[in-house]
């Protein structure tokens, strides 16, 4: 080690302070984004306590750090060298064994390995883009296997003692199914399910695997129980499954790989997916296919943990709902004989529930439209002012000069909405995307506040009139018509800019032929509108226009909000405290969380007292002047 650091000094001795700030100001940044997050400063978990284990994880960062800094500058080939070095520390480091959840641990190293070679085969290829994408990659396993390592055993115990707490009442169930005492059984497996609720958190948390086979345990044991006639001999096997799998658990006894992964076995990975597995099952059950069906809804016990955190955020009622009826459902199934129609009214009842769930359409053609000629309606009044003003003076050449900047303007912007959609198309690849889409509409709601505010402070002839008078009338004053084209660039530039950023937070959540449609609809209306004001001087209500445009702007503010928040629950960026009685409502953006429920009771109360004041002082304007 201390090799490497004397051949990479006595090579780049240029990397003194300046490469150690800019790294300090890189891991700043992820840090700050949550992209990595800084490892604990203690050791804890470690199976060995000498300081050099915990100076072996601390020396893993800086050289991927490096790299990254390097690959972003284009030299690529001393980021092939902070690689290498990282290489022969992650050799040594990964044979470390963490006194706990050494499985877990191994499962981030893996990730890290894949990451590393990936990262190397980038190198090797000399692709800038791919390099820094797969150094960022490296970066973040890196970080999640050093705090695996190091909270281990701090998660394992909370984990294994919540375990423990479920450990009598299993014991006492299984007991009372062996001696045939079927209601101690079932009064032991209540007290199971309840006490489930408290003690499932700190378990997934710790350790997923064991997590998802004990949420298929206890309702495989329940459908069992609930069968017709009582499937006592598969009920005594589960329960006995459980209980070896919370011992094992508990006591840190747990093999390595003992525990199944749960999207593996089950073929599930997404909503989507457990969707369709419902619809197929549903199929299965009206064709009589009950054994199928009774294997369907197995996997589909099993995958759901996978999916259960969003569907919880979406909608806690369905949530509920679908824990009992899985169960339920099986339960019909496995019956002597299968009873149906019980079975498909309950399967049914779920595949309700899930629907609106996995609807990748929140926005419509309408709400395309609307972005557009909102926008675009204001360029029109922007642009025929200045050119009513530029008639006025009687100068020709002003007019040319006043289209010349509208039609650069109108370039830039486009080129604007090329460069953000490309950008964005690349890092929101994989599984930042909704984090991607959830920051995206955040930025637009902030943009789409200013403006609205913007354009409340305008809703009155008056304002308007002055507004224009001021940019164009100064312009004419001076006889700049540079001016004139700055003027009319900035402002078809400003509505461009924000209309792009307002479709590319809309895109994820609307199908391309609804935005086409919208954008479409509204281009026609538009060159409409602009031929009637421009050529022959139709004069429109600017006060209603502007007061309107404003309402139909915080509506969609409102909604921005909330999908955006929601994004960032999904994507596990954001935290979410689920209350069932906070509303749903889907068109508005509202989710039953305190994290979408407050900022948006926040804005909305921000909204209408903007616009009271605004009107309130739009009154007293009026009546001075008529004084």
């Amino acid at each position: 080690m201390s090799r490497i650091a004397d051949r990479k000094t006595q090579k780049r001795p240029y990397k003194g302070r300046l490469m150690r700030s800019l790294l300090m100001l890189l891991v700043f940044l992820m840090v700050g984004s949550g992209v990595i997050r800084m490892p604990h400063a203690s050791a804890e978990g470690l199976q060995n306590n000498e300081p050099s284990v915990q100076k072996q994880l601390d020396s893993l960062l800086p050289p991927v750090g490096s790299a990254l800094v390097e690959a972003g500058q284009g030299k690529l080939a001393e980021a092939t060298e902070d690689v290498a070095e990282f290489r022969q520390l992650w050799d040594a480091a990964s044979t470390l064994v963490p006194e706990q959840n050494a499985d877990q641990v191994a499962t981030t190293a893996s990730v890290v390995g894949d990451a590393l070679s990936k990262a190397e085969q980038a190198l090797s290829g000399n692709d800038s883009d791919a390099a820094k994408k797969a150094l960022a990659d490296l970066a973040r396993a890196t970080n999640q296997y050093i705090e695996a390592f190091q909270g281990a055993e701090e998660s394992s115990d909370a984990g294994r003692k919540a375990a423990e707490r479920l450990l009598p009442d299993a014991r006492k169930s299984l007991s009372a199914m062996e001696q045939g005492e079927w209601t101690q059984a079932e009064l032991a497996y209540k007290r199971i399910v309840t006490a489930w609720k408290g003690t499932e958190a700190p378990i997934r948390q710790d350790h997923f695997g064991v997590y998802s086979q004990l949420e298929k345990d206890i309702s495989l044991v329940r459908i069992s129980m609930q069968a017709e006639p009582r499937k006592e001999e598969q009920a005594t096997e589960r329960m006995q499954e459980l209980v070896t799998l919370l011992t094992d658990y508990s006591a840190g006894t747990l093999k390595e790989g003992e525990v199944e992964d749960a999207s593996a076995s089950s073929g599930v990975s997404s909503l989507s997916d457990l969707l369709k597995l419902l619809e197929q099952i549903e199929q299965q059950i009206q064709a009589g296919d009950t054994t199928s069906a009774a294997t369907g809804l197995e996997q589909f016990i099993v995958a759901w943990p996978l999916v259960e955190g969003q569907v919880q955020i979406s909608s806690p009622a369905s949530y509920t709902a679908i824990e009992n009826e899985m169960a339920e459902a099986s339960g019909y199934v496995v019956s002597n004989p299968p009873n149906t129609a019980k079975a498909t009214e309950v399967v049914t009842r779920m595949i309700n529930r899930l629907e609106p769930l996995t609807a990748t359409t929140s926005y419509t053609a309408w709400d395309a439209a609307l972005i557009l000629l909102r926008e675009g309606l204001e360029a029109i009044l922007v642009l025929s002012a200045l050119l009513a003003y530029a008639k006025k003076s009687g100068e020709t050449a002003a007019r040319r000069w006043i289209w010349a900047g509208a039609g650069s303007g109108l370039l830039l912007s486009a080129a604007l909405a090329v460069v953000l959609s490309l950008t964005l198309a690349v890092a929101s690849s994989g599984s930042t995307r909704e984090m991607i889409e959830g920051y995206t509409g955040l930025a637009a709601v902030v943009l789409m506040l200013t403006v609205g505010q913007w354009m409340h402070s305008k809703s009155n002839t008056r304002s308007w009139n002055s507004y224009v008078q001021r940019q164009v009338g100064g312009a004419l004053a001076r006889g700049s018509l540079w001016s004139l084209f700055a003027v009319a660039g900035l402002a078809i530039l400003r509505e461009g800019a924000e209309t792009a950023i307002f479709y590319i937070g809309m895109a994820p959540a609307i199908e391309t032929s609804q935005m086409l449609i919208g954008m479409g609809a509204a281009l026609l209306i538009l060159i409409v509108l602009a031929v009637a004001i421009i050529q022959f001087s139709v004069r429109l209500p600017v006060r209603w226009f502007f007061l309107t445009a404003t309402l139909l702007i915080y509506y969609l503010v409102f909604r921005f909000l909330g999908e955006s928040i929601h994004s960032l629950q999904v994507s596990a960026t954001l935290g979410a405290h689920v209350v069932p009685s906070l509303p749903t409502i889907g068109w508005l953006g509202m989710y039953p969380t305190w994290e979408t429920f407050i900022p948006q009771l926040l804005v909305l109360i921000f909204m209408i007292f903007n616009l009271i004041r605004t009107e309130v002082r739009s009154a007293k304007g009026v009546s001075k002047a008529s004084v």
